[in-house]
């Protein structure tokens, strides 16, 4: 990790720590935006590209899978390019592939989704490091914060592609199917925001260069970071079965596309609501465990609410289901730096959490898929999404004691 003094001596100042804060949340309400900006239109996307259910299900596969894989290569880039210069980077990146997507085509598709998802796989390690590196007393205000962000980006997504679909379609006079793509590739605009604003937090080229390697060891040998891992694995399982398949499913009980985008766009916003405030709740207990049990039970019950209750509460249901999901999620963050000595160990036990946890969450979506094609029900997804949070409540207990993993800085 870059030494905290290439930033360190701004972080002490409160105007530059907030224009950091600041930055941070920009990249932050990136990095899920080509995500759910899918779900809403993947039947008009599947129609358009005549893909098969098989490949819908690897679609909405690819972000947990390419998290998984490519997770773990972010500390090897963070010591080439210094963690600043290495989100920059990503974001040009993220930019490039979620442009790609402007192609009507399922190749384009595939690429476009591979190669953002790359990019965020990548984000999504470096910053917990970051916040416990630089805001070393702050870890639950700041994951809140980010966690907020990136909910508040996953919301925009969910909600405005479709009515973004519908203008392109009213400019173009319904003149091509292919609106689907446009809406999709308008997300590189606040990427490109975002990027332009983080680079003034850029440190002079190669500063990262000459400083001793720290290397972190044991930590693959320690329960409680396999704890840790697979209580964020099977969270973020239910979170992309969410993204993946929630609207699609509100659709096969009748609702329309728009709606079912607003109501999944409600519920990502009620998730960065509870990721402002959980931090309140964390910060005044060193003990996470009945949060994390809580949170997740919460969700399995909220995910059976959308599945079986009657279309016209389905209001109430997405709320609940938005606030335990962020809560979650946040703490599922949370933990990393909490049960981290430093920030580099921090950094380790993000790429090992993240990198093996969203491999296991990539399952999830491409089950829920296999699911709904080979039964036509939703009491098998519905049954899935359970077992999943029963097994997230537990790993979530064991994960959140007042601890640290046992792992040595060399």
């Amino acid at each position: 990790m870059t030494n905290p003094k290439t930033l360190g001596s701004t972080v002490g100042s409160p105007g530059r720590s907030l224009a950091l804060a600041a930055g941070l949340a920009l990249i932050a309400f990136s990095l899920r935006t080509p995500i759910t900006s899918v779900g809403p239109i993947l039947l008009e996307a599947v129609r358009a590209t005549k893909l098969t259910s098989a490949g819908a299900s690897v679609l909405t596969t690819l972000p947990s899978l390419c998290f998984g894989l490519f997770g773990p290569l972010a500390p090897m880039l963070a010591r080439r390019l210094g963690s600043e210069r290495a989100l920059f980077a990503l974001l040009v990146l993220l930019a490039t592939g979620t442009a790609m997507r402007v192609i009507p085509t399922w190749q384009a598709l595939y690429a476009g989704q591979v190669i953002a998802c790359f990019a965020i796989a990548l984000m999504n390690v470096l910053m917990p490091g970051v916040v416990k590196r630089d805001f070393p007393h702050l870890v639950a205000l700041m994951t809140g914060v980010y966690s907020a962000a990136m909910g508040a980006g996953a919301a925009a997504a969910a909600a405005l592609t479709v009515p973004a679909l519908h203008a392109i379609d009213r400019l173009t006079d319904n003149a091509t199917s292919n609106s689907w793509a446009s809406a999709l590739a308008l997300w590189v605009l606040p990427i490109i925001l975002a990027a332009v604003v983080w680079r003034v937090h850029l440190p002079p080229k190669d500063a990262h260069l000459g400083r001793a390697q720290v290397l972190v060891r044991g930590l693959w040998k320690d329960t409680l970071a396999w704890k840790v891992t697979l209580f964020m694995g099977s969270q973020s399982s239910l979170a992309y079965i969410v993204f993946g398949w929630l609207p699609t499913v509100l659709r096969m009980r009748g609702m329309s596309a728009l709606d079912a985008g607003l109501l999944l766009s409600l519920s990502v916003i009620a998730q960065a609501a509870a990721s402002l405030l959980l931090p309140l709740l964390v910060a005044r207990s060193p003990d996470q465990r009945v949060l994390n049990v809580t949170a997740v039970v919460l969700t399995g019950v909220a995910l059976m609410g959308c599945f079986f209750a009657p279309l016209s509460t389905m209001g109430g249901w997405a709320l609940l289901l938005g606030v335990a999901q962020g809560a979650s999620f946040t703490l599922a963050l949370t933990v990393i730096g909490l049960r981290s000595s430093d920030s580099h160990v921090a950094a380790q036990l993000s790429s090992m959490s993240q990198g093996v946890g969203y491999l296991i969450a990539s399952s999830g979506p491409f089950v829920a898929g296999s699911l709904l094609h080979a039964t036509g029900s939703l009491k098998s997804l519905a049954a899935l999404c359970a077992a999943i949070a029963v097994l997230s409540a537990w790993f979530g207990f064991a994960a959140g004691g007042p601890e640290h993993v046992k792992a040595h800085v060399e």
